[in-house]
Order: structure tokens, then C-alpha cells, then sequence
């Protein structure tokens, strides 16, 4: 008899443990739904870029002396950044300077030799005069004539050679000059300067290197205009539009965000990834700040609204439905709610709660909430 009672009791005991756990009351923690404002955006991920930027290249080939800049160093438009090894255009400037001098000296020689020709032609005129004179009153032979005609002829040929050799010397002249200058130039692509304000974000070269025309040895960008370059979704196109203002998160700062605007909409999109490149002016810069680093760029697309904001860690969706349990009367209640702008850490809400709502959610990691289930708070 005893036994048969011991084992009605455990019996009891069994099935009111198997009754009362499916009703046992569930630890929750609460958040109290609130009003904030939320603003659309738009968010793309993206690198830092410049604008203006520029590899600092020679034009001729040689040997760097020197490097006045390193990786890091502001510049100024017009700063000397390299120095080549000029000992050897040097000396082409001074034969080039030479051969100048030469053909200045030359011409005086023949504007000299042209002056004396003139004189010599002169009195061969005049000559020629006296005699021809003579000739008609039958005062001199045939032959004196012929002599004075010949001496006139002679006179006016080496006039014309002169002349001919003046302009030959001032050809020659100018050729001199040309090559000078093109020597001038040669040295002067020796210094190679900065050609623009700005900043040297890589240096390639050392000095001692051998570099020839187009071989990179510094980099130098403007930081009057840098932007983020972001990937963004082609089905947010219409939304967007240039001088929109913005906002800039660097990974570096995750927490901060730096005031931005929109520059410019790429016209072409990414066959494979359906997205396209919207330049983000960013008006602010981190203290330390790279470019390539990755950034998201969040664009303003509307007006700010007051909404009830839920907790991100709050939402529980059932049945491909999104929604919240809200505290009644100690029963959670499960509610579909129609979602609404994203933010970084809770979402808003269209429609299903209000302000003042209680959410709820288990307060164990591995507990479940169900829909009118006691609850008791933590």
C-alpha cells in the first residue's frame, strides 16, 4: 500500500513538472521603445582617393644626385623634388655656349669682309666711270675699258659673296643658338620640380639610382580634393544626385563620422556586381589618413523623421515575418512590424509599436520567447 502511494506521488509530481514547464514563467530583459530621429542613406564602401594626382618622373635619363622630398612632405608647386647628375650637360652647355660665340664672331668677320667689298666695288664704279668717259672722247684704249669693266665685275661678285656668306654665317648662327637652348633645356630637365601643391605619398627612388623618362620616382597628390571612390547598389541610382551632403566612416574610426559630399555619379556600372562609382567629397580628414584606405560613404537621400526605434538585438522574425515581443500584463506578446530605415544600431519602425511599447527577449543567451508566454524580469 505504501509502495502504491510513493508511486502515485512521484507520478503527480511528474506530470505536474511536465504541466508546469511549458508555462513556467521566462527571464526577459526590456527596452522601452523610444522616438528618434533617423535620416535615409544611402551607404557605399569605397577607397580614398585624390583627385589631382601625379607620378614625378625625369624626362631624360641619368642618375639621381639628390631627393629633396620624402614620403610624407608637403610641397609647394615649383619646389625642387629631384636632382639629376648634370656634369656632363653642364659641358654641352659650355660648347654649345662656344659655338655660339663662334658664329657671333664669325658674321662680324664677314660684315667686315662685305664692308670692304662695298669700298672696293665703289671705287670700281668710280673707276669705270673715269675711264668710260675717257673711252668716249678717244682719250684711252679698248683695253683700259675692258680692264676697268673687269675690275667693276670682279668688285660686284665679291660684294654678292659677301652677302651670301653673312647669310650662310647667320644660319649658322641660329643653329648655334638652337642648340644652346635645346643644351639649356637638357640641364634644366636635370631639376625636376613639383607641379602643383600638394602632398608625396610614395617615393620609389634612391639617390644613386639610374632612372630614364617615365620611370616613377615620387608621387605626388593634391589635398585640395580627396574623396572616397564608393561602390553603390545600381538600384539606388535615382536616388542620388551630386551635391548631396554625406557622411564618411574610415575603418581606422569606426566610431566617428566625417562630414562629406557627394561630387560626382559615375555613368557607367559594373557588369558583374550591378554597381557603380559615386566620388564622395570628404570635407574632413582623419588625423592620420592613407590613400587606398577603405571607407563607407552614407548618403543623405532624405529628411530626417521621428519614428520608434527598435533595437536591432530586439527583432525576432517568424514565419518570414519581422517582429517584436512587447510586454502585457507579464505575457509576451508577439507582434509583426512593418520596418523602415536602417541605422547603425537599431531600425524604424513604420508600423506595430509605438513609443513607450515594453520589448522583450530572453534574458539567457540560449532561451526562447513564444507568443503569450509568462515572463518575469530580470
Amino acid at each position: 500500500m505504501a509502495k502504491l502511494l510513493k508511486l502515485i506521488v512521484l507520478l503527480a509530481l511528474i506530470g505536474g513538472g511536465v504541466y508546469w514547464f511549458p508555462f513556467k514563467p521566462v527571464q526577459v530583459v526590456s527596452h522601452q521603445v523610444q522616438l528618434g530621429s533617423v535620416v535615409d542613406e544611402v551607404m557605399g564602401t569605397g577607397t580614398l582617393e585624390a583627385r589631382v594626382s601625379a607620378t614625378v618622373s625625369p624626362k631624360i635619363s641619368g642618375r639621381i644626385e639628390a631627393l629633396l622630398a620624402d614620403q610624407g612632405d608637403t610641397v609647394t608647386a615649383g619646389d625642387e623634388l629631384v636632382r639629376l647628375d648634370s656634369s656632363e650637360l653642364n659641358q654641352q652647355v659650355a660648347i654649345a655656349e662656344a659655338n655660339v660665340e663662334a658664329a657671333q664672331a664669325a658674321i662680324q668677320r664677314l660684315n667686315a669682309d662685305k664692308q670692304r667689298a662695298v669700298v672696293v666695288l665703289t671705287q670700281a664704279e668710280k673707276n669705270f666711270k673715269r675711264v668710260e668717259q675717257l673711252a668716249s672722247r678717244d682719250a684711252t684704249s679698248q683695253g683700259d675699258l675692258d680692264q676697268a669693266a673687269e675690275a667693276l665685275g670682279v668688285a660686284v661678285a665679291d660684294v654678292s659673296r659677301a652677302e651670301a656668306g653673312i647669310n650662310e654665317g647667320q644660319k649658322g648662327l641660329v643653329s648655334a643658338e638652337k642648340n644652346l637652348q635645346y643644351q639649356q633645356a637638357r640641364l634644366s630637365d636635370t631639376v625636376i620640380v613639383a607641379p602643383f601643391d600638394g602632398m608625396v605619398v610614395k617615393r620609389s627612388r634612391e639617390p644613386g639610382d639610374v632612372v630614364v623618362p617615365g620611370s616613377s620616382v615620387l608621387t605626388v597628390i593634391s589635398t585640395k580634393e580627396l574623396w572616397i571612390s564608393a561602390w553603390v547598389d545600381e538600384t539606388q541610382m535615382s536616388k542620388l544626385d551630386a551635391k548631396q551632403t554625406a557622411r564618411v566612416v574610415f575603418r581606422s574610426e569606426p566610431e566617428r563620422s566625417f562630414p562629406a559630399k557627394v561630387a560626382r555619379l559615375g555613368r557607367e556600372a559594373d557588369r558583374e556586381t550591378r554597381e557603380f562609382i559615386v566620388d564622395v567629397r570628404v570635407l574632413e580628414l582623419p588625423k592620420n589618413w592613407a590613400v587606398g584606405q577603405r571607407a563607407e560613404a552614407y548618403v543623405t537621400v532624405g529628411q530626417p523623421a521621428e519614428v520608434p526605434l527598435i533595437p536591432k538585438r530586439f527583432l525576432v522574425r517568424q514565419n518570414g515575418q519581422d517582429g517584436v515581443f512587447v510586454h502585457q500584463d507579464g505575457i509576451a506578446n508577439w507582434r509583426p512590424v512593418a520596418l523602415g530605415i536602417d541605422t547603425d544600431e537599431a531600425i524604424g519602425a513604420l508600423d506595430g509599436v509605438d513609443a513607450g511599447d515594453q520589448l522583450l527577449m530572453p534574458a539567457s543567451p540560449g532561451g526562447a520567447l513564444t507568443d503569450q508566454r509568462r515572463v518575469v524580469m530580470q
